[in-house]
């Protein structure tokens, strides 16, 4: 990461104080290794990162709930209003776990709300979760959608996340590297070389959306949920994020398959 290893750094609190984004604009964008490497540096330019005890760089585990319907991916796969998806969110360096809910709401702006959840327990769903979930589904969305009965985990995402904060539109860019997919039901991998950026902001876009723009990256309607899912599973739609073909969406990925014995 030694594009970003001479910036300032910012705490978590200072972060959350400036910035916290729970209600925000979302936009994704899928860059190559070549791709990264040369713009990177350039979106960081100005730019702090968070820092928290002397890592700059942090692992990620989420893993996602679905229906046997598959009711969270299919609301993604196709643009539906009203759609949410159910995740627990594991943080591997500080062994910390929330349970969170995410809904997308008016002019697709995303919240997000979270409680702490067991970091042993990442793939389970206990009482106390499903009355917090069947709770926020009510209050976002205007009903629970779901038999809460029937979730499971479904696909697991892992990555190396690196967050910038820019003071001078006051929003947050995430970079996401090692992506790699895990089906908890087989074990098998699916590990990528691309690098994910997001931009977080309130309202219109920011500098780090214009630099992508005027070097010919759009923004990308890739979800880690609902992508994985449709990677490892064949038979299941992709249409949310290309236009034609399974083939465009696999291709969109240096895709290294593995199998995993965990």
């Amino acid at each position: 990461m030694t594009w970003a290893s001479d910036l300032a750094a910012i705490s978590l609190d200072a972060l959350n104080e400036a910035a916290a984004l729970q209600t925000r604009t979302d936009r994704k964008y899928i860059l190559s290794s070549l791709q990264a490497d040369r713009l990177l540096p350039m979106l960081a330019s100005g730019a702090r990162i968070l820092a928290i005890d002397g890592l700059r760089s942090f692992r990620y585990r989420s893993m996602y709930f679905d229906t046997p319907q598959l009711t969270s991916y299919y609301l993604a796969a196709h643009p539906r209003r009203r759609r949410f998806k159910i995740r627990t969110r594991s943080y591997t360096d500080s062994l910390q776990c929330y349970l969170e809910v995410k809904t997308e709401g008016a002019r697709s702006q995303t919240v997000k709300e979270r409680i702490e959840h067991d970091y042993l327990r990442s793939s389970d769903l206990d009482k106390a979760a499903l009355a917090y979930i069947a709770s926020t589904l009510e209050s976002d969305l205007g009903a629970c959608p779901i038999d809460l009965a029937q979730l499971s985990a479904v696909i697991e995402s892992s990555y190396a996340r690196t967050t910038l904060y820019l003071a001078a539109t006051n929003s947050r860019v995430t970079v996401d590297e090692q992506l790699t997919w895990r089906d908890p039901s087989s074990g098998s991998l699916l590990r990528c070389s691309e690098v994910i950026v997001e931009t977080k902001s309130a309202h219109h876009a920011g500098p780090a959306d214009k630099l992508l723009w005027q070097h010919g990256i759009r923004p990308s309607r890739i979800s880690k949920f609902a992508t994985g899912m449709s990677l490892m599973n064949q038979s299941l739609p992709a249409n949310r994020w290309h236009h034609s073909t399974k083939h465009k969406l696999t291709t969109q990925f240096h895709l290294h398959p593995e199998e995993s014995s965990l």
